[in-house]
């Protein structure tokens, strides 16, 4: 149960950065490809959803050290939603 809670708040964490960035209006995502743009980046949130749920259904069916690969996704996350939205790169 607590590898799912986990996952689940770290997914939280992650459509929050994801949103962050896909606001802000960064030269970046000018550079990305033409399907990105199609539907306002709701298809990269979807992909996000997709990540997340599969994380949890794999932790809950016996998975448990999946945790540890989340935690690491949420971390290259992290650092590169802190990149762009600090402007450094």
């Amino acid at each position: 149960m607590l590898p799912l809670v986990i996952i689940f708040v770290l997914g939280v964490g992650n459509f929050a950065m994801h949103k962050a960035v896909l606001e802000s209006g960064h030269p970046l995502l000018g550079q990305m490809p033409w399907f990105v743009h199609m539907l306002s980046g709701r298809l990269t949130l979807a992909t996000e959803f997709m990540v997340l749920l599969a994380a949890m259904m794999l932790a809950a069916n016996g998975w448990p050290l999946l945790v540890w690969a989340y935690v690491a996704y949420s971390g290259l996350n992290a650092v590169a939603a802190w990149l762009i939205l600090t402007d450094q790169v």
